[in-house]
């Protein structure tokens, strides 16, 4: 399945869950799109149809392809430890989702578009591949070019109000920003049961 493009509302009204960010829409309708949705919401679903849902809201919230999502837990069964705690780790380690934390997006996309067109270095060096694993200990900033820091400023004035999480730090002058650990599972509220995640996989 190809990377989702389209309309974030229908995607939130779906799951029930603002994946993308705050949704008026589903605030208004706290329904299923579709001429069924009211009554769609009360069909009983299998678990199967429970536990896929929430991988699809898991891989759909960090915009990530399935065989690339398939990879990431591959590598976190791989890994010792609780995969699905393992499995949260490696996503937010991803360098656009680091950005999203740091608030130079407003939401991941948008962190995910800074990075693709060469906006950002790490430790130095330009890196425009936004899956790319970010270590504890780089140093994130924003390329020296002035629309670079630019669309940076007014990221940040846009996020201003959204905290900068434990595990980061960020310093809004230099606008450059560092992974100091990795994330505990407990600071991560991904608004998906991953244990569900973990067993759809591991059947």
């Amino acid at each position: 399945m190809a990377r989702h493009t389209g309309p974030t509302d229908k995607i939130s009204r779906r799951y029930g869950v603002a994946l993308f960010g705050p949704s008026k829409a589903l605030e208004r309708r706290p329904y299923p799109p579709g001429q069924h949705g009211a009554r769609g919401a009360r069909r009983k679903h299998s678990d199967y149809s429970i536990a896929l849902a929430e991988k699809q809201k898991l891989r759909l919230q960090y915009g990530i392809m399935e065989k690339q999502f398939r990879r990431y837990f591959a590598e976190a069964q791989r890994r010792r430890g609780i995969t699905g705690d393992i499995l949260v780790q490696l996503l937010e380690a991803r360098l656009d989702n680091v950005c999203y934390r740091l608030g130079l997006g407003n939401t991941r996309r948008a962190a995910r578009q800074f990075v693709g067109h060469g906006h950002v270095k790490v430790n130095g060096v330009r890196v425009n591949i936004p899956s790319y694993n970010v270590r504890p200990g780089d140093k994130i900033t924003v390329h020296e070019g002035s629309r670079s820091q630019q669309l940076a400023m007014r990221a940040t004035e846009l996020t201003s109000a959204r905290p900068v999480l434990d595990w980061l730090t960020f310093d809004k002058d230099s606008l450059s920003g560092t992974m100091d650990r990795l994330p505990d599972a407990s600071e991560i509220d991904t608004m998906v049961n991953v244990q569900l995640v973990v067993e759809l996989y591991s059947r």
